[in-house]
């Protein structure tokens, strides 16, 4: 077989973009030559085509009195007839599609941007406010749309302006509550997280990291919106509370065409016709772009070259990064608060890299949260101390914590395809944590993104800078996730499973980009994973969490020899090694662990442990300290396998 030349990096990279311009001109030309695409053009054009032109041609001729040809019917002269003055009806149909057309976009632009505000505001208040707001919304659009613009028509008037205001503000409860259940499915997401880890304030980061994300279905569904604006203003003409004569819209034309009906049905057919045709060019416009929803492609200046900023500043090998005693975390459950985090008590030194380990839903991710304070609003974090790089998260200011906090903290995700803000080159990411906390020029920050890429091993980071997200693969994302933290002066470092989402060789390059983070900047770090090798192998000390609550501590290197909490052998002894004996069933832990509502009052591990007695069962054990380990059992096991 013939061996190809290997390909250059360069012009492999040349070759992925050419790739993605082709698909992306295929989709265009594939949604071009289907017939919802070919009609909804047809449609725009027609209808843009005739406002802009019609009035210019027209409106002189559409409204001349001709006495002499009154109430006349269809013929070559008036294709739609005249009017009871002798007016051209297919003149002022066409001449009227600038009046009815802007009327419409006024009021579907009236109800996007109220709505879209009130709804955001959803995500800048409190918990509560948030709760009455939402309520409001709800219960306005309860309403019929209609009779909600009839009745906003009538407090504001008789006319355009008051038809207006009334469409536009009838639409936007409407727009509030899509823009809030947009928003929502947003805020939950890591690179969300990752906004408010840097310290951006919360209209920073709706405004940078949630609306762009959001925008597209909202556009469109105003676009389909402003279509039904255009029947519901022809419907207020139409009952004489919208445009008033000397002007005119189709619902004007078409209550004058119904009056000589019998005499000239063209009269009503045409502006109906119209109606029917511009309605369908809003409606098929937003169709056509929920086909090619995710094909953007937006351009972006790039990044020019600067010096860095200052280096960072090394903590002592003594500080503390994390000082946790007592924490309770509360979420809400069907009867009431549920404690998922019960009374953990941790510390993280600086170089040190605390493992924590546990079963899924065991609270380790909660934990994490609750210490960088990333909790979602519905979830509630209550600790007899909460210190974060010498901040009290309780009494510390919400403006000082954004700043020091996004400076000092860094978090890596356990799924680096929602990492990163999709919309937002991979090089603007990084660099915001430069302009926010760093006060330096837009050019330097892009510089400095660039250089952290290059240190995360990014190859060609300039290139890469200019890049969106799903150009890298997971394990070039991960990184450049880890560079976002690099851009401050990171003291602690949490890793919430870094390497699940990759595969092994990525993983083992990830972990080890971890410990060259941790080296450089003798940070603490929080290693969160289901893998214990892992964890024994890059941790100094582990944590073992069941239940909501730390079950044991001990050194990382006795976690396989020295582990006493019969739930952490069990844990050991479930993962297979290259002596296990493939003979046997793999071994594995029976039962499963408590639902956080029925967490038993004893030993929460109890029900599933061998060594379990009465006593395990009616009191829950303490963690006692000895030696440097904690566990928290009524019957620890020793080295030799002798039980306490």
């Amino acid at each position: 077989m013939t061996m190809l030349p290997p390909v250059p990096a360069a012009e492999r990279e040349d070759l992925l973009d050419a790739k993605v311009a082709r698909a992306a001109n295929a989709r265009l030309r594939t949604i071009v030559s289907t017939p919802l695409g070919v009609a909804a053009i047809a449609a725009v054009l027609l209808v843009v085509v005739t406002a802009v032109l019609a009035p210019m041609l027209w409106a002189e001729r559409a409204s001349t009195f001709d006495t002499s040809a009154l109430s006349q019917g269809p013929s070559s002269a008036h294709w739609l007839g005249t009017d009871n003055l002798g007016r051209d009806i297919g003149l002022r149909v066409l001449v009227a599609t600038r009046l009815a057309v802007g009327l419409a976009l006024a009021a579907t632009a009236i109800g996007f941007v109220g709505g879209v505000v009130i709804g955001a505001s959803t995500a800048l208040a409190g918990r509560r406010t948030s709760r009455v707001v939402s309520a409001g919304i709800d219960v306005a659009v309860a309403f019929p749309g209609l009779l909600l613009a009839i009745f906003f028509a009538i407090i504001f008037g008789v006319g355009k302006l008051g038809a207006v205001l009334a469409l536009g503000i009838a639409a936007a409860p409407w727009f509030a509550r899509l823009t809030h259940t947009l928003i929502a499915s947003v805020m939950g997401r890591e690179y969300v997280a990752a906004a408010r880890v840097m310290g951006l304030g919360r209209l920073t980061v709706l405004r940078r990291h949630v609306l762009p994300n959001v925008a597209e279905p909202l556009l469109i569904n105003a676009t389909m919106g402003a279509g039904g604006h255009l029947l519901a203003f022809a419907g207020l003409s139409f009952i004489g509370i919208g445009v008033q004569p000397p002007d005119y819209d189709w619902g004007r034309l078409l209550l004058e065409g119904i009056d000589n009906i019998y005499l000239n049905p063209a009269g009503a057919l045409g502006p109906g016709l119209a109606i029917v045709v511009a309605g369908l060019a809003f409606n098929l416009t937003g169709e056509l772009g929920a086909s090619a929803l995710g094909g953007r492609h937006r351009r972006v200046p790039a990044a020019p070259q600067a010096s860095p900023p200052a280096g960072r500043r090394t903590p002592g090998a003594d500080d503390a990064v994390v000082t946790v005693r007592d924490l309770r975390v509360l979420v809400p459950g069907e009867g009431g608060w549920v404690e998922a985090v019960r009374g953990v008590d941790l510390d993280v030194r600086a170089g040190e890299t605390l493992g924590l380990v546990g079963e899924s839903g065991s609270g380790k991710s909660l934990t994490a949260m609750a210490v960088v304070g990333l909790l979602p609003i519905s979830v509630v974090a209550r600790a007899g101390v909460l210190e974060v790089v010498g901040l009290d998260l309780a009494t510390t200011p919400a403006r000082r914590l954004r700043r020091e906090l996004g400076d000092a903290v860094s978090v890596v995700f356990q799924d680096p395809s929602t990492s990163l803000n999709p919309v937002i080159r991979v090089g603007a990411q990084p660099a915001e944590v430069a302009r926010q906390h760093h006060e330096v020029t837009r050019r330097a920050a892009r510089a400095r993104a660039v250089e952290v890429l290059g240190q995360v091993h990014v190859p060609e980071p300039a290139r890469r800078a200019k890049q969106y997200p799903h150009e890298f693969s997971g394990g070039m994302r991960q990184r450049a996730m880890i560079g976002i933290g690099l851009m401050g002066r990171p003291r602690l470092v949490v890793a919430d499973e870094p390497t699940t989402a990759l595969d092994v060789t990525v993983q083992r390059q990830v972990l080890d980009l971890l410990d060259e983070v941790a080296a450089e900047t003798h940070s603490g770090s929080i290693l969160i994973s289901h893998d214990l090798a892992v964890v024994a192998d890059r941790s100094d000390r582990v944590a073992v969490m069941y239940a909501g609550r730390v079950v044991e501590q001990l050194a990382a290197a006795d976690l396989h020899t020295s582990a006493r909490h019969p739930y952490t052998r069990a844990l050991v002894g479930a993962v297979p090694d290259l002596g296990t004996d493939r003979d046997l069933p793999l071994a594995t832990i029976p039962g499963r662990p408590p639902r956080l509502e029925e967490v038993p009052v004893g030993c929460a591990f109890a029900a599933r442990c061998a060594l379990a007695t009465d006593r395990c069962r009616e009191q829950d054990p303490a963690l006692e300290w000895s030696d440097g380990a904690a566990v928290a059992c009524w019957h620890p096991v020793s080295a030799d396998g002798g039980v306490g």
